[in-house]
């Protein structure tokens, strides 16, 4: 009997590391087949798809050289696994981006390649490659990337200089000259009127999804736009340019509503908000109240004197004016180089200080105030998020997780979550305990604040040590309730934060326990919520549980994965095998119901057309199949 079991738990192990094998080799496949991609991020984004191309002869020695996989390497191989899709997902996340808004955020995007980068370093780490019996020059080629991969963690490069000079010089209103224009939409690769037309807009669909808030980097974004377009007849291609010579022009910006004093109705460079919530110039409201009024001139509700700096909205004015070349008034006695230290922090130790002692001695407006001002300072560059780390605000931003106004803690869960870009800060919040209060957060916050907590959580557990506490205070079921809550961006966050966290085992139960198989055969059945990949791969890594299989098998998928080994992607049908290869292992009962289904002839389909892994699965399940269709034998009976 022991035995048995044994010999069960080695095929089952060396099942599951030959579909792992597959998927690897899948992922290279496609990241291997991505788009060429030409803007800023060439040479990390160039490197790193080379890395990940060389690795492909490890997965066919491993796939085709009957290498023997332990325990301990096959959960290495589900870590490799993980990071090659975290890999895939940023790649494609970039694809999308626009080429003009990755310029003026290289950091933020650079920062997107490097923590995927270390991701994949540290799954190389606990792989023990160099033991297993395969070829002398794949272990070299292999130690070579993985050396080269370490490298890159410590040699991230700057935007390249002269992307950054031809920036500079075109948010100079000095700068007219239509060669360095020319230059400067050839480095960005924007070489048609179609080109500009996307980054336009991708321009509008951020402008409309932000609802004109925190749009620093858009504002930059609309300068470069505006300078392209009106120079689009001499900078881009004139063919492509006729054909669509009635194109949309940007026009020039106009002042906001909402940064206009309602008294003055002049763009406000000292905004306050009186006790009714509304925002006014300091000079104009005091000017209000010192002749008598007492009430507010908005909503005619009666005031008291406290005036409370908006310091969002004052960050966000004089974002706006640098923007668009415009001088605001005597800020304290200072000014700004426009735009000469825009890659470096614009916040100092001192006033991180003053800050911190506003949000920590401040009444509830002000708290307001200034956690969003850190939010946004946070968001803004890389070396913002290392001056506020280092002047200790974590701690202090962990301490305010539980604030009972909704908008504060809205900004303090969503400046750790743009703290936690960095990698060294990942650390500093994790050793700060705040795991515990941002899991709150997702249970009992704003729908804003659960779904920035949980895109906070899943930046947190690329942190190995992280995932197990992030499921020990009680993530998973939280993470699941805003899978059907949430809005589609705060879905797509949870579903990722689950998919990263179910990599460790527990996860797997509390995910299981938590009834996440209900929600995931409801995204299967809606494909309009664009969640199938997801739920399937999911599925996939659940199946592999035994009481992941039980409840998969009790929620009676196999209807729908039939229809989707038909009619779904690539992704998906081989998914939709994997998980139906689980269900009919050893279980007659799911085998009946997969041939009642239909399953044969799409199966047949997928073992001529589809993946490696997808053929795999389907030759075992035709297999299934067919043992099951045989009629049994009818035992004689026995003569007197």
């Amino acid at each position: 009997m022991t035995t048995n079991l044994k010999l069960e738990a080695s095929f089952k192990l060396e099942e599951e590391s030959s579909a792992t094998i597959d998927s690897l080799s899948k992922h290279v496949s496609v990241i291997s087949d991505l788009r060429e991609y030409r803007g800023p991020l060439k040479v990390p984004y160039s490197d790193l798809l080379r890395r990940v191309k060389l690795l492909a002869p490890l997965f066919e020695e491993l796939k085709d050289g009957g290498v023997k996989i332990g325990e301990e390497d096959s959960d290495g191989l589900l870590l490799i696994e993980s990071a090659l899709g975290s890999v895939r997902n940023v790649f494609e996340f970039i694809l999308d981006e626009s080429n003009i808004f990755q310029a003026i955020e290289y950091q933020y995007f650079a920062n997107k390649i490097l923590e995927v980068t270390k991701q994949l370093d540290k799954a190389l780490d606990g792989f023990s490659y160099k033991e297993l019996d395969i070829l002398l020059e794949v272990k070299e080629q292999v130690e070579l990337i993985h050396s080269q991969l370490k490298r890159a963690e410590e040699n991230l490069d700057c935007l390249d200089e002269e992307i950054s000079w031809l920036l500079a010089m075109a948010f100079s209103e000095k700068a007219k000259d239509s060669l360095i224009l020319k230059k400067l939409s050839e480095r960005l690769d924007i070489l048609t009127i179609n080109d500009l037309r996307k980054e336009q807009t991708y321009f509008d669909e951020k402008i409309k999804d932000g609802n004109g808030q925190e749009n620093t980097a858009l504002e930059d974004m609309s300068v470069v736009l505006k300078k392209l377009t009106d120079y689009a007849p001499k900078i881009l291609n004139n063919n492509a340019l006729r054909k669509d010579a009635d194109a949309p022009k940007l026009k020039s910006p106009v002042i906001p509503d909402d940064f206009r004093c309602s008294i003055s109705l002049e763009l406000m460079k000292d905004p306050v908000i009186v006790s009714s919530g509304h925002t006014y110039e300091r000079v104009s409201i005091q000017r209000w109240l010192n002749t008598g009024h007492k009430t507010c001139p908005k909503t005619q509700q009666v005031l008291s004197k406290t005036l409370t700096s908006n310091y969002v909205l004052k960050s966000l004015i004089a974002q706006w004016c640098e923007s668009n070349g415009l001088e605001l008034p005597q800020q304290h006695g200072t000014s700004h180089d426009n735009k000469s230290a825009k890659s470096k922090s614009d916040c100092d130790t001192a006033s991180i200080n003053s800050l911190l002692q506003k949000l920590k001695y401040g009444g509830i407006e002000e708290q307001r105030a200034v956690s969003g001002h850190l939010r946004l300072l946070a968001k803004r560059n890389a070396d913002n998020r290392v001056c506020i780390a280092e002047a200790g605000a974590i701690p202090l931003l962990v301490s305010y997780l539980a604030s009972s106004d909704a908008r504060t803690q809205e900004h303090i869960v969503t400046a750790l979550l743009n703290l936690s870009i960095n990698e060294v800060n990942k650390r500093r919040i994790v050793d700060a305990d705040a795991i515990p209060g941002i899991v709150q957060v997702v249970k009992n916050g704003s729908m804003e604040a659960r779904e920035n907590a949980a895109a906070t959580l899943f930046s947190l557990s690329v942190i190995d040590s992280s995932k197990v506490k992030i499921g020990e205070v009680g993530a998973m079921p939280a993470l699941i309730k805003l899978l059907s809550e949430g809005s589609p961006r705060g879905k797509k966050d949870a579903v990722t934060a689950i998919y990263n966290l179910s990599i460790n085992n527990e996860n797997k139960v509390r995910a299981i326990k938590a009834d996440i198989v209900i929600h995931l055969m409801k995204m299967l059945k809606d494909s309009s919520g664009g969640m199938v990949d997801e739920a399937l791969t999911i599925m996939s890594i659940l199946a592999s549980h035994p009481e992941g299989k039980s409840a998969i098998a009790n929620a009676k998928p196999i209807p729908i994965l039939v229809v989707l080994l038909r009619t779904g992607s690539p992704r998906n049908r081989e998914n939709s095998a994997a998980v139906l290869s689980s269900l009919c292992t050893d279980d007659e009962g799911q085998v009946m119901i997969a041939r009642l289904c239909g399953a044969e002839e799409a199966l047949k389909d997928l073992s001529n057309c589809g993946t490696d892994r997808a053929k795999r699965k389907a030759t075992t399940l035709l297999e299934f199949l067919h043992k099951n269709d045989q009629p049994k034998e009818v035992p004689k009976p026995r003569l007197p």
